[in-house]
């Protein structure tokens, strides 16, 4: 489980087949091997790793539903670990499971990405939604656009700062909407 508060930045080295490698400089702990770690929001598992880089495997499921296909060597990526259960809960619920692609219609500071109106019922004005892996309060909850308030820190912390028209970000929308959306259903079909 990660919080989508990004605790650093870095850069898509590049891939050999299935196997996707990063570079995170300045990791004050190191690697572990199986760990979890959440690239522009989608939680990959460490394979390998050194002092400052590390890689994971990335399957064909996640390059349908993500954004990490799209890389190209050096391109800047968010980073973050998995919250330990000691630590503070400062962002919302993020699971690292991205459910949808959508794409960049006005960037930050008041982001408007445009999605699959299919998802449009996990979106509420005031709610949680993790844009490549950055947890974000939703300002603009259309069918098919949600907007979202970027502030300077964010925008200077994370990939959201230089983000643009057209540019594919990942999506996940709040985990709790889906969980109320399962038991509602649920409980109408019984």
């Amino acid at each position: 489980m990660f919080t989508g508060l990004i605790e650093g930045l870095g850069a898509f080295i590049g891939k050999r087949s299935d196997v996707f490698s990063f570079d995170w400089p300045g990791l004050d702990e190191p690697y572990q091997l199986g760990e979890s770690i959440a690239v522009n929001g989608c939680c990959l598992t460490v394979i390998e790793y050194d002092l400052s880089s590390f890689s994971a495997n990335v399957v064909p499921e996640t390059l349908r539903r993500t954004n990490l296909g799209d890389l190209t060597p050096g391109a800047r990526v968010n980073f973050e670990r998995p919250v330990r259960p000691s630590d503070r809960l400062g962002g919302h619920i993020v699971q690292g499971h991205i459910d949808a692609v959508g794409e960049i219609v006005r960037g930050a500071p008041e982001l408007l990405v445009r999605f699959d109106p299919s998802f449009s019922k996990y979106i509420v004005t005031k709610g949680s939604v993790a844009i490549d892996g950055i947890s974000l309060t939703i300002t603009r909850a259309d069918n098919d656009i949600l907007g979202v308030s970027v502030i300077p820190h964010t925008a200077s912390v994370t990939t959201l700062g230089t983000k643009g028209i057209g540019d594919r970000v990942n999506l996940e929308f709040d985990i709790v909407a889906k969980y109320v959306e399962r038991m509602t259903n649920f409980t109408s079909n019984s």
